[in-house]
């Protein structure tokens, strides 16, 4: 099986924590050359020492914030000038906050569709001609397992990312041609900081603790245990490496089997 990834360049956004930097060690452990993609340089400067470095790539980062998109695209206008050519792009953006679809604003559905849609849109136009060129490419979204099965509470982020997949789904056939696939991965329940802030507010909801919340969703995994970053970060890597180049357009979970529907 080839899953030798040396030689190719991953930009991974949200990637100085959680499900974003967990990926970006296993695409470096495979030989890839990580742009890492986050607001935070000092988060950044930090994430960027526990890449591999055995294959003698030279790791950076950008600064970008997903909430404003002329940033955005100032920042890589400045990126592409060092004529970088990204094989593999991870489309990775901080939820939605919490709350009953009924009760957001407006404006929470702008800037979520913005942060996740937008971006997304403007970085695959801006990668895949490269990726063309060099006839290999990878366009892999973290989103959720709601797109499947709507997560209660969660009503924003329940409808931006189901218009991530679809908007995946739509690339991938458009793609596959040029040997670019196109696919979505799901996380379940996996030990992140995003996760202990939903099961918080979930808790408060319940007047429970965070403890009693966490022991109540493990009754429901079959697993029996919370995702690692690890497990999610394996998948990821999979679906960048040349083994997995009749695989596109598919929307994998990770999530212990949780899910109730196919």
């Amino acid at each position: 099986m080839n899953l030798d990834l040396t030689g190719k360049n991953a930009f991974v956004c949200g990637g100085s924590q959680g499900l974003g930097l967990a990926s970006a060690k296993e695409l470096a452990l495979l030989g890839a050359t990580i742009i890492l993609v986050s607001r935070s340089e000092e988060k950044l400067q930090n994430a960027i020492k526990e890449l591999d470095t055995s294959k003698k790539q030279n790791h950076q980062y950008l600064v970008a914030d997903f909430e404003n998109i002329e940033i955005v695209k100032k920042s890589i206008e400045t990126f592409l000038s060092k004529k970088i050519t990204i094989h593999i792009l991870i489309n990775n953006t901080g939820g939605p906050a919490g709350g009953e679809i009924i009760n957001a604003t407006l404006q929470q559905f702008e800037k979520a569709f913005q942060m996740h849609v937008l971006c997304s849109q403007f970085l695959a136009q801006t990668f895949v001609n490269k990726m063309k060129q060099e006839q290999f490419g990878r366009i892999i979204n973290i989103i959720s397992t709601s797109v499947k099965q709507p997560i209660v509470g969660l009503g924003v982020s329940n409808t931006i990312r189901a218009a991530m997949a679809s908007w995946a789904k739509t690339m991938a056939n458009e793609l596959t041609i040029f040997n670019i696939t196109v696919n979505n991965v799901l996380p379940g329940f996996t030990e992140t900081e995003r996760l202990d802030y939903v099961l918080g507010q979930n808790a408060l909801k319940k007047n429970i603790s965070l403890q009693e919340e966490k022991n109540n969703i493990i009754k429901t995994i079959p697993a029996g245990r919370f995702g690692k970053p690890d497990d999610f970060a394996a998948a990821v890597a999979f679906l960048a490496s040349p083994a997995a180049s009749y695989i596109t357009g598919i929307n994998l979970p990770v999530d212990g089997g949780r899910l109730s529907c196919l």
